[in-house]
């Protein structure tokens, strides 16, 4: 029993050092586009599936957007049940309801008319 436990870890560090151990893929739904907003952040991902650092936001209030348009998911990663507003005029005008759902959306938004999001508590 020792030497197949041996051989079994000799095995694995063999595999890890050789770069060919595969982990299972995340499902990019839920886990992997959660892994790339931090927690506690809103975040806006692209439609190629990367998240700029310039559209994640951590703190509560309005956050004007520079240059982002066309469709993007937007991803609330808040804890504590913290929402977050669409808003078409800058500093938090004329916004959309409170979402509070944690993740992505259930579709790609267009943010071409959108100028700001706000995060409430």
């Amino acid at each position: 029993m020792r030497k197949l436990a041996k051989t079994a870890a000799g095995m694995a560090v063999a595999l890890v050092g050789a770069g060919v151990l595969m982990m299972p893929a995340a499902n990019a739904t839920t886990t992997g586009v959660l892994a790339n907003c931090p927690s506690g952040a809103v975040c806006l991902q692209e439609p190629n599936g990367t998240i700029l650092s310039k559209n994640i936001w951590y703190s509560y209030g309005a956050h004007n957007l520079s240059n982002v348009i066309g469709y993007k998911t937007p991803i609330n990663n808040q804890t504590g049940g913290a929402g977050m507003q669409f808003c078409y005029d800058r500093d938090g005008g004329r916004c959309s309801v409170i979402m509070r759902g944690t993740g992505p959306s259930s579709a790609p938004y267009d943010f071409t008319p959108i100028n700001s999001i706000v995060l409430v508590r």
